[in-house]
């Protein structure tokens, strides 16, 4: 892959790589914030700011949600917020409101021409980008002190139509399976394949104990149904981002996936997975009712800190199963940030955007490992930092979070693969169309063929439609 500012050399945003130079970014502010980080730890601070009285100003304005993790945003609010706003003469109000609103939240004041100046969406908002300025001038700053942004980060984020970068990326958290280690083990059930759940999910369920796989117009259904998808081979659209599910082995790969989620389901899921909320496989497993979910560690953490600790330490993560034709799976969230055309603080908005990465160890261990990097490096060592940070998690078992290296490393893409998260795949998520058809076919709605017939004339009409936009 070229790097990132070959690619997009030209585009132009309101802050120019030279401006933000002389502003001295991040660097100055992380020390005086965290303490005790050498120039060399640090890896970008280059000396005191050259315009150290040239401060910004004025009042920043950023909507995001309510995290999963809420002593992050605790933390947040608390402390990193209001520590950067000092350094930077700057008053930072934070709202934060259920992650199902944000997307009508932002289509209403996109409406009104007024709102924040940061908007944080949990899924890359490619639809809404005509509204937004470019970032590709930060990204580029970023990817210049830290190295290459991740994959799944720039795949999510970035249009090859128009050669920019629409959103910044803020994080990104693997989907990893949690599962009641007790309920396989005394259930002979293997979590390595599709196949090994479809045969264990009976079993599972005479327990009394379901598998919990959502259906529902949720972002987990949407996450976890997507990666099945792609693990049978049965991708919505290709590399060149042109619509491929009704074509082919894309077309085969999609029908064995419908055929194996109805079995899964049939066999050993319950009628709730219809109905369910982001919170709802969390509440379920907490309550003791599940044996297996895939979702971020949202689940793990709240059995910690339910005071239930054979639950907590029954707790396992593993790896996404894998299908016949890979193992793979979508970024649970893609946390993006827009800078709005009608935002009233865009030069405090940019600046605070390349803050945040280039301090982002800190986001990372307060999250308790939810909040990956989209810059892999702005956690200095990477990966191998990253594992060895989460193998001081003190829960049991010993070691228990380290599976999240792997998958972030090697299991993790984003809505649209093998291609970007063009508009077309934001409408197909914010519409629900992929658990939809999933629910028609588990209920005997439509067969896999006709769910999959259905599904590709839908999505061929929501590409035409941004085609014409020439958004894609």
């Amino acid at each position: 892959m070229a790097d990132v500012a070959d690619e997009v050399a030209g585009a132009g945003p309101a802050l120019t790589r030279g401006d933000l130079l002389r502003r001295g970014t991040a660097a100055t502010f992380a020390i005086g914030m965290f303490g005790g980080l050498t120039d060399k730890a640090l890896g970008t601070f280059t000396g005191p700011l050259k315009y150290a009285h040239r401060q910004l100003s004025g009042e920043l304005r950023i909507m995001t949600w309510a995290h999963f993790v809420p002593a992050y945003d605790t933390w947040l609010d608390g402390t990193y917020v209001k520590q950067w706003g000092e350094a930077n003469d700057v008053e930072v109000k934070v709202d934060h409101i259920n992650n199902a609103l944000l997307y009508s939240t932002g289509a209403a004041q996109v409406a009104a021409q007024s709102g924040h100046d940061l908007f944080w969406f949990i899924s890359p908002p490619s639809t809404f980008q005509r509204q937004a300025i470019p970032v590709t001038d930060l990204v580029q700053e970023v990817s210049r002190k830290v190295g290459r942004m991740t994959k799944v980060a720039r795949k999510s984020t970035y249009n090859p139509k128009t050669k920019q970068f629409f959103g910044f990326p803020e994080s990104y958290a693997p989907d990893p399976v949690q599962y009641r280690r007790s309920y396989l083990q005394e259930a002979g059930v293997s979590l390595n394949t599709w196949d090994d759940l479809r045969r264990g999910a009976p079993k599972l369920k005479q327990q009394g104990h379901p598998v919990g796989l959502g259906m529902s117009n949720e972002i987990d259904s949407n996450m976890l149904l997507t990666s099945l998808l792609y693990c049978y081979g049965g991708f919505i659209q290709n590399e060149q981002n042109r619509i491929v599910i009704g074509q082919g082995s894309n077309r085969r790969g999609a029908i064995q996936a419908l055929q194996v989620m109805r079995d899964i389901y049939r066999n050993g899921m319950s009628d709730e997975v219809f109905a369910w909320t982001a919170a709802s496989n969390n509440q379920a497993f907490v309550a003791g009712r599940l044996s297996v979910a895939l979702n971020a560690i949202s689940i793990a953490r709240t059995a910690e800190d339910s005071g239930n600790q054979a639950l907590s330490d029954d707790t396992w993560l593993a790896s996404i199963p894998r299908g016949p034709v890979m193992r793979m799976g979508n970024e649970h969230v893609m946390g993006v940030y827009l800078i709005w055309k009608f935002a009233k603080n865009k030069e405090a908005a940019q600046k605070y955007v390349i803050d945040q990465q280039l301090a982002y160890r800190e986001h990372f261990i307060r999250s308790k490992y939810y909040n990956f990097p989209p810059w892999t490096n702005a956690i200095k060592g990477g990966f191998k930092t990253i594992r060895s940070l989460t193998a001081q998690d003190p829960h049991k078992p010993k070691g228990k979070y380290t599976v999240l290296t792997t998958i972030a490393e090697k299991y993790t893409t984003n809505p649209g693969h093998p291609g970007n998260t063009t508009p077309v795949m934001d409408e197909i998520f914010n519409t629900f169309l992929i658990p939809q058809m999933f629910a028609e076919v588990a209920q005997g709605k439509s067969t896999p063929a006709e769910g999959v017939s259905n599904f590709a004339r839908k999505a061929q009409a929501i590409y035409r439609k941004w085609s014409n936009q020439k958004l894609v």
